[in-house]
């Protein structure tokens, strides 16, 4: 998955965007990564004031980060139409490792954790995903650190891929990572701890739950504390595809960002 060569950042002007962009920078800097800034122009809303217009847009993308970001490699899109198809569409010509994106932010859908266009960004999108909630509050640049990464995989082949990427994560950051699986009735977790040792590294902790999975991840996630969650999505598209039935709730409920796979 390493390195994140190039990150995708589709903003809003939101106090969530601006929350997300110093984990961008964060992620931008320790890569060396090239940034693509993307605005989309949704079509306007019968209940908004006053909309900019695309000039204004544009030159409202110019000065976003204009001076955080004059060091890195930054390239600045404005797009037309709807937002998740042409984050997807940027991602795959321009090749992006990375897509890094808020839950939500303005139009209609901002009462919702996550929004439709996010959502569907997760469910499509053939890189990683890295989004959270609250990043209204998010901390300045200079306090945000991967000292704790929690892994939370379940029985399945894809298991290992996802490993393997949190590895990646914590070896990048020297970080120290912890592996959590939330058994159910049907799991054999003894047999599924064992495989999860012969793929993490000794050191890595191994940690066996019950109970609802997004609100088991949750408390660990709490508990560690941790500063990044990484969990699986399928690598099948369709309707029961990337995002599995457990990532939606988890990503919502999730204290620290998460970066989906």
């Amino acid at each position: 998955m390493l390195p994140f060569q190039r990150i995708l950042f589709p903003v809003d002007f939101s106090a969530q965007s601006i929350g997300a962009a110093r984990y961008v920078e964060a992620f931008v800097g320790r890569f060396n990564a090239e940034l693509i800034l993307l605005h989309v122009i949704d079509l306007p809303h019968y209940n908004d004031l006053l909309p900019e217009s695309p000039a204004e847009k544009r030159a409202r993308l110019e000065g976003f980060l204009a001076k955080e970001l004059e060091y890195f490699r930054v390239e600045r899109i404005v797009a037309d139409g709807d937002p998740a198809e042409n984050i997807l569409r940027i991602a795959r010509e321009r090749s992006v490792d990375l897509i890094m994106l808020p839950t939500h932010g303005f139009g209609p859908f901002r009462r919702f954790l996550i929004g439709s266009a996010t959502a569907k960004v997760l469910h499509d999108a053939d890189c990683p995903v890295w989004t959270g909630i609250h990043l209204e509050s998010a901390p300045p640049l200079e306090k945000i650190e991967l000292r704790r990464l929690l892994c939370a995989v379940k029985e399945e082949p894809h298991a290992a891929t996802v490993l393997s990427a949190a590895k990646e994560l914590a070896s990048e950051y020297r970080a120290e990572l912890t592996v959590l699986h939330v058994a159910d009735s049907t799991d054999q977790p003894n047999g599924f701890r064992e495989k999860i040792r012969e793929l993490a590294s000794p050191e890595t902790g191994v940690v066996i739950e019950a109970g609802e999975v997004a609100q088991a991840v949750a408390d660990t996630a709490r508990r560690l504390p941790a500063d990044l969650l990484v969990i699986g999505r399928s690598p099948s598209p369709g309707v029961f595809g990337r995002l599995r039935t457990h990532a939606y709730p988890i990503i919502r409920q999730s204290p620290c960002p998460v970066i989906s796979v």
